[in-house]
């Protein structure tokens, strides 16, 4: 089947990036049109990379082959996730003010609207009356699910989970195929498909470690260990069997969940031994534990105590092994191990480099496949439910992915952008991750 998947400019755009990938594994062929605006949550390259197709959000693009128009009417099926207010507004007006505006007017294929918006916005009289006008000319409109929305807002609005979506999709695909009218009742909802992690093994590291000095004192840090866990039961619910390392957290791990598995470490050493065990048997590896760069040289067996001379003790710090690099290497050297690895960088700048350019500089040094950017400090990120991400995939799998036979230079990392709850956040590094899982 041939199908558009429009994508206008929601924060939940990130989902439609799993969608994606389940509508092409099932062997359909897909154009992205994603709307200009929501280039700002999920950039183009990760579009044409899943997709295999070129992308454009311009009329003014193709125009030799009035791209604008064929797009409409070579489709089969029309899907449009997430679906703004503003765009059921536009497309119920018959506006044509983009491209993906403008295929829609152009086609006859069905069309399944999944919206996605704050519950005030959905509940809204104007956005009640577009949907019933678009229901009333044959488009189809999803309900949104009802759950945690951007922010603190619990509500109906939330875009359906990607599976929830192409679960339907195969309905209308099956109809399609049967030639059943577009109008006949579609009974009840077929299960949903498995998941994209079904059968695969992720092994999560998640918590920060504790480097003892004494007794009663050690070296850690602020890590919370929320976004770990949230990974944790984010890839458990895409039907993976989860093995999380847990180092110190400030939530309780997932322990009973039926396809998790937790193992509790404390320092980096104990960490390094867990990852070097549990990673050649996994399909797909996150390190977001926060691991501690330097432990004590020495450790004192007595509490260490102060002297009545005045004198400060002095500590010696030694480097802790970077689990991360010798997981890579590892995988590189024996061809064995994670097929994807997952690192996360936690950074403040610094006067010569922002942020964003450290993690840059990171995933070329480490080797990972995508790195996970947090701007951190002590009011930033650690213990609080909301984040900002930066997900960084390296070249050679965008590369790998839209058949380039060389892979562009570090600079050219996509980069993902995501601001909301952790678990939100765990839902995008998740899809991002197992679009590379094959």
């Amino acid at each position: 089947m041939r199908i558009v998947l429009g994508v206008s400019a929601g924060i939940a755009a990130y989902k439609a990036v799993l969608l994606l990938r389940l509508m092409r594994e099932a062997g359909h062929q897909v154009d992205v049109i994603p709307t200009p605006a929501s280039e700002k949550f999920v950039g183009r390259a990760t579009w044409e990379a899943i997709s295999g197709r070129p992308v454009t959000t311009s009329v003014f693009s193709g125009v030799d082959e009035v791209r604008h128009v064929r797009l409409g009417q070579e489709a089969d099926l029309i899907v449009v996730a997430p679906a703004t207010a503003d765009l059921l507004a536009r497309a119920r007006a018959g506006m044509a003010d983009d491209l993906l505006t403008t295929t829609l007017l152009a086609s006859e294929a069905p069309v399944l609207m999944v919206p996605a918006m704050h519950t005030e916005m959905w509940n809204s009289a104007a956005t009640t009356e577009n949907v019933a006008v678009l229901r009333s000319r044959g488009v189809e409109v999803m309900e949104p699910a009802v759950g945690r929305l951007t922010g603190k807002d619990t509500g109906p609005g939330r875009l359906p989970e990607p599976e929830q979506i192409f679960a339907r999709v195969a309905e209308l695909i099956a109809e399609l195929s049967a030639d059943v009218p577009a109008d006949a009742d579609h009974g009840a909802p077929g299960s949903a498909p498995a998941g994209p992690l079904q059968g695969r093994t992720v092994v999560i590291t998640a918590g920060g470690t504790r480097e003892p000095l004494d007794p009663v004192r050690y070296l850690g840090n602020r890590s919370s260990g929320k976004q770990g866990a949230a990974l944790a039961e984010t890839a458990a619910a895409a039907g993976a069997q989860v093995h999380l390392i847990a180092g110190i957290m400030d939530v309780q791990a997932p322990e009973h969940a039926g396809n998790i598995t937790v193992e509790h470490i404390e320092t980096a050493a104990e960490l390094q031994a867990a990852v070097q065990r549990a990673a050649p048997e996994a399909d797909l590896l996150i390190m977001a534990a926060a691991v501690a760069d330097f432990r004590p040289a020495s450790y004192a067996a007595q509490k260490i105590k102060k002297t009545d001379d005045g004198e400060n003790p002095v500590i010696t710090l030694e480097r802790n092994p970077d689990i991360l690099a010798e997981t890579v290497q590892q995988r590189r050297t024996t061809g064995t191990g994670p097929k994807v690895i997952v690192g996360f960088a936690a950074e403040t700048g610094s006067a010569e480099a922002d942020p964003l350019e450290l993690a840059q500089a990171k995933l070329l040094r480490k080797g990972c496949d995508l790195l996970v950017l947090n701007q951190v400090g002590e009011r930033l990120v650690f213990g609080r439910d909301e984040t900002e991400i930066h997900i960084l995939t390296a070249p050679r799998l965008t590369a790998a992915a839209a058949g380039a036979a060389a892979a562009p230079t570090a600079a050219e990392a996509v980069v993902t952008t995501l601001r909301g709850t952790k678990h939100e956040a765990a839902e995008a590094i998740i899809a991002a991750a197992a679009a590379y899982v094959v």
